[in-house]
């Protein structure tokens, strides 16, 4: 039987401590300033799945270009070279508890919500 995934696919920010028993991967294409490979605890830094360098500064976590970026960055996720990484953190929920890890201050508006969303299967945010 498979699982539900909505409640083993969680976003943490890089700067807060871990929670505890969760696969922890980092899924931003920059290092989050300021933080050591130590403090991070991360078991995995899955650039593949983070938004284009170009995305990633059109957007420039301008709010009002959320949707789109969304729109965008799933395009990315479904037709660019992310497959094999998207299945990996899709296997690595469907086992245990996946933690998306991430610097950025707004959550709510990040490539992270992005990322969770299109692992879940949802068709858009």
């Amino acid at each position: 039987m498979r699982r539900d995934l909505k409640d083993h696919v969680h976003i943490e920010r890089a700067y807060d401590p871990p929670e505890p028993g969760r696969r922890r991967v980092l899924v931003d294409r920059l290092w989050p300033r300021g933080v050591s490979k130590e403090r991070a605890a991360l078991d995995e830094w899955c650039k593949d799945v983070a938004p284009s360098t170009e995305l990633r500064k059109w957007y420039d976590h301008a709010v009002d270009r959320f949707e789109e970026f969304s729109s965008r960055y799933q395009d990315e996720l479904r037709h660019g070279d992310a497959g094999a990484a998207v299945e990996r953190l899709r296997t690595a929920a469907q086992t245990g508890e996946l933690a998306l890890v991430t610097a950025t201050r707004d959550i709510e508006h990040s490539g992270a919500v992005v990322l969770r969303e299109f692992l879940l299967g949802g068709a858009g945010i």
